[in-house]
C-alpha cells in the first residue's frame, strides 16, 4: 500500500498503512448529530479524550454548523467556542488537532492554541488570508469540495456532467493555489465532500470510485459518519445510522 506523510509544525503523520480515524468534535448548538451535546467546555474536552481513548488518531473541533441549511456565525462566537476547548485538550491528549473553519483568524488564533491542521470546507475559497494563514504557521490543510455554501448546497444545482473528473479539477485548481502561496505539497489533505452539494447517488458513487482520486498523491479525508445519504429505507434519525455509517 502507497503511503503518504503530511508534516504539521508538531509531527510527522503517516497515511496509508491503515485507514486513521478522526473523532468530530461539534461545539455548537445546531449541528445536524451532536449539536448542543456538549453543555461545557469540560465536558467536550472530556469526549474527546473519550474519542482518543477509543482510538481515535486525531480529533477536530468546529465551532460553526455546516449542516445543509446552515448560516454562518460571527467570528466572536466561534473563537469563544472553539478556543478554550482546543487549550484545553492540547496538554491533555498526543494527537493531532485540526479546528474546522473557514475563517483565516479563527484559524491562527486555533494554531496558537494548539492545533496543526486547518479543515476548511470552502479549500481556502471563502477567507482571502486564508492560505497565507496556514502557509505562515506550517500547518497542514485540508481541502474540501462543495457546491455553493453550506446554506444553499443541497437547494442549488445538484447535477454533475462527470462528478470525478470535475471534483479532480477543483482539487488540481485548489494545490496549485496553495502551493502558490507557500503551502507545501506534504501539508495538504483531500476531502471529497460527501454530502455537501452532492446527491446520495453521488456520495456513494464517490465512495465506490474513491481509488480515481490517487492520480492526486494526497491523503483522502471523507466524513461519513451519520449523514443523510448512509440512512436506509426506513428514514432513521441520525442518532441511528450506526450500520450505514459502518458500511460507509
Amino acid at each position: 500500500m502507497n503511503s503518504r506523510v503530511i508534516t504539521t509544525a508538531r509531527r510527522k503523520i503517516e497515511f496509508g498503512h491503515r485507514t486513521l480515524v478522526m473523532g468530530i468534535i461539534n461545539v455548537t448548538p445546531d449541528s445536524f448529530y451532536d449539536g448542543g451535546a456538549y453543555k461545557s467546555t469540560d465536558d467536550a474536552i472530556c469526549q474527546a479524550m473519550r474519542m482518543v481513548d477509543d482510538g481515535a488518531d486525531m480529533i477536530d473541533i468546529g465551532g460553526e454548523s455546516t449542516r445543509p441549511g446552515s448560516l454562518p456565525v460571527p467570528i466572536d462566537f466561534e473563537l469563544d467556542r472553539v478556543i478554550p476547548v482546543i487549550e484545553g485538550l492540547a496538554c491533555k491528549v498526543d494527537v493531532p488537532i485540526s479546528v474546522d473553519t473557514t475563517k483565516a483568524e479563527v484559524a491562527r488564533q486555533a494554531i496558537l492554541s494548539g492545533a496543526e491542521i486547518v479543515n476548511d470546507i470552502s479549500a481556502m475559497n471563502f477567507d482571502p488570508l486564508m492560505a497565507k494563514t496556514v502557509a505562515r504557521a506550517k500547518a497542514a490543510v485540508v481541502l474540501m469540495h462543495m457546491r455553493g455554501t453550506p446554506r444553499d448546497m443541497q437547494t442549488g444545482d445538484l447535477r454533475y456532467h462527470d462528478i470525478i473528473a470535475e471534483i479532480t479539477s477543483f482539487f488540481q485548481e485548489r494545490i496549485i493555489a496553495a502551493k502558490t502561496e507557500g503551502i507545501a505539497d506534504d501539508q495538504i489533505i483531500l476531502d471529497i465532500g460527501l454530502g455537501f452539494g452532492k446527491t446520495r447517488e453521488d456520495n456513494l458513487k464517490l465512495l465506490k470510485n474513491l481509488a480515481a482520486f490517487k492520480s492526486l498523491s494526497r491523503p483522502i479525508l471523507t466524513g461519513v459518519s451519520r449523514k443523510s445519504f448512509t440512512m436506509s429505507f426506513h428514514r432513521e434519525p441520525a442518532a441511528e445510522r450506526f450500520e450505514g455509517t459502518a458500511a460507509a
